[in-house]
């Protein structure tokens, strides 16, 4: 059940940075893997982040909240990691 967004430009805001945090975030994992510079823990980083995301989704989509609440995982963890790998 959809609920009412806070803001309407809130949702367009937070989907417009969390594609461009994870266009960052891949061309620079990727410019790590193409170096060989990429760490045992940026790989595993890359696989847990995304289970958590999901989880934390997944209880916001069933509990009802709104679309912000369930894109908010994604957005959090895109622009912390285009923020950290951006050095």
């Amino acid at each position: 059940m959809a609920q009412k967004i806070s803001s309407p430009f809130l949702l367009p805001l937070m989907m417009t940075e969390l594609a461009v945090a994870s266009w960052e975030t891949v061309w620079h994992r990727t410019t790590l893997m193409m170096t060989g510079a990429c760490s045992p823990a940026e790989y595993q980083r890359m696989m847990s982040e995304k289970m958590l995301a999901m989880q934390l989704a997944g209880a916001a989509m069933m509990a009802g909240e709104d679309v912000e609440a369930v894109i908010k995982p994604f957005h959090k963890r895109a622009t912390a990691n285009a923020k950290r790998l951006r050095g």
